[in-house]
C-alpha cells in the first residue's frame, strides 16, 4: 500500500471511546455513592437490624465511599455484642472487599486528582514495589487511607480478580479484630 491509501482503523482505536466512556461512567457512579452514603449516613445503623446480611450491606455502603468516613468499624464493633463475631467478621470482610471496588474503579477510570498528595505517591511506590502483599497488608490494619490504596492498585491496573484476592485477607483479618475486640469488651462492660 502506498501512503495516500487510507488505512482502516484498528481495534484500539476503535475501543478507545467505548473505554473512555466506560471509564466516566464508573468515576460517575463512585461519586455517586459517595455522594448517597455520606447524605444517608445517620440512617445506616437501620440495616443492622437485618444481621449478618444488614451488616454486609452497612460495611459494603460505608467503604463504597472514597475519602468520606462513614462509621462501618463501629457497626462492626457495636454489632458483636449481638452477632457472632465469627460471622460478622466474615460478613463485614466481604461487604468491605466490595466496597473497595469503588477506590479501584475510581483510579481504573484514569488518572487520580490526588496523584500529587503525598501519602497518594507513597502508597502508589509501595503497591507498585510489593503488589499483592502491600495490599493485603494495608487492608488488614484500620486506616483511612487504605481508599488511596485502590485508587492506586486501579491505576496501575492490577487485575481487578488480583486484588479482590489480596483484599479480602487483609479485610478478613480486620474485622476479626473488630469483632473478636467488641465481643470481648462489651461483653466485659454488661457483666
Amino acid at each position: 500500500m502506498n501512503a495516500a491509501t487510507p488505512q482502516p482503523p484498528s481495534i484500539k482505536e476503535k475501543t478507545k471511546p467505548v473505554t473512555t466512556l466506560l471509564r466516566i461512567l464508573a468515576l460517575l457512579v463512585v461519586v455517586g455513592i459517595t455522594v448517597g452514603a455520606f447524605l444517608l449516613r445517620d440512617q445506616l445503623g437501620k440495616f443492622a437490624a437485618f444481621g449478618y446480611p444488614g451488616v454486609f450491606l452497612i460495611v459494603l455502603i460505608s467503604y463504597a465511599t472514597i475519602l468520606v468516613p462513614v462509621p462501618g468499624l463501629a457497626i462492626v464493633f457495636a454489632m458483636s455484642g449481638a452477632l457472632n463475631p465469627l460471622g460478622l467478621a466474615l460478613a463485614a470482610a466481604a461487604g468491605a472487599t466490595l466496597g473497595e471496588l469503588s477506590g479501584y474503579l475510581a483510579g481504573y477510570s484514569g488518572r487520580a486528582a490526588i496523584e500529587n498528595w503525598k501519602r497518594y505517591e507513597k502508597i502508589t511506590a509501595w503497591v507498585r514495589r510489593y503488589g499483592g502483599p502491600a495490599i493485603l497488608v494495608l487492608a488488614a490494619i484500620p486506616n483511612p487511607f487504605f481508599d488511596l490504596v485502590g485508587i492506586a492498585s486501579g491505576v496501575l491496573k492490577i487485575p481487578m480478580q488480583k486484588f479482590i484476592l489480596w483484599v479480602l485477607p487483609g479485610q478478613i483479618i480486620k474485622m476479626l479484630f473488630i469483632a473478636y475486640a467488641g465481643s470481648l469488651s462489651l461483653g466485659w462492660i454488661f457483666k
